[in-house]
């Protein structure tokens, strides 16, 4: 069963989404939230699989809610949902971890798909912004390189292990560190490179290190 949490300030499309989605016997809306800060406390609450996250909100917008989530939760995948084809807040919010972004005029049957595509990883955006992505993404590459110089000898091999796909604990055992000390290792290490993600950052730091 795949949980899904809807954030969105308009109640009728919280209703209306809820409806849809829960014709499906695989999916279950765990909860509805108003603003981005609402969905960040239900996430801890409901841990739902995906989110589906309006941008434009009160108190917390979908792009700063993005970011807490994947920073507190980074298991949840983050749908963008809006009716503004806005690309700046888009890409911003895809760099905030979001796993896909879909235009609220959708047909209901390609959203449940993506859905299910998003809570098996599968990463959605639309054609159309494939040159931002790629142009942005080629920014952000230069920037991550430049981050990586930051990294003390003791978050580089814990970089290195993290890149490898290994678990806290495993990096812990490996370097003969406490989980809590790998946990800050981590922690800093997501700050100075500005990823939030641990999949994104894994991919990122394997490109990065190779070279």
């Amino acid at each position: 069963m795949i949980k899904v949490l809807i954030a969105d300030d308009q109640t009728l499309m919280r209703d209306g989404l809820k409806t849809i989605l829960e014709l499906e016997p695989d999916i279950t809306v765990t909860g509805l939230a108003a603003d981005g800060a609402e969905a960040c406390v239900l996430c801890g609450v409901q841990t739902p699989d995906v989110a589906l996250m309006d941008i434009r909100m009160p108190i917390m917008d979908g792009v700063a809610a993005t970011a807490a989530i994947k920073k507190q939760y980074p298991d949840i995948a983050v749908l963008v949902l809006t009716t503004f084809d806005d690309d700046g807040s888009i890409v911003q919010a895809l760099k905030n971890g979001a796993i896909g972004y879909l235009l609220k005029d959708i047909e209901a049957d390609r959203l449940i798909q993506t859905i299910r595509d998003a809570a098996q990883g599968k990463f959605t955006w639309p054609a159309m912004l494939a040159d931002k992505l790629t142009k942005h993404l080629r920014t952000a590459a230069t920037a991550f390189s430049v981050a990586l110089t930051e990294l003390t000898g003791r978050e580089r091999d814990v970089a290195n292990l993290l890149a490898g796909g290994c678990t806290n604990q495993q990096i812990a055992q490996t370097l003969c560190l406490s989980e809590g000390t790998v946990k800050n290792h981590v922690s800093s290490m997501y700050s100075k490179l500005g990823i939030y993600d641990r999949t994104a950052a894994a991919l990122a730091l394997r490109r990065m290190l190779d070279k």
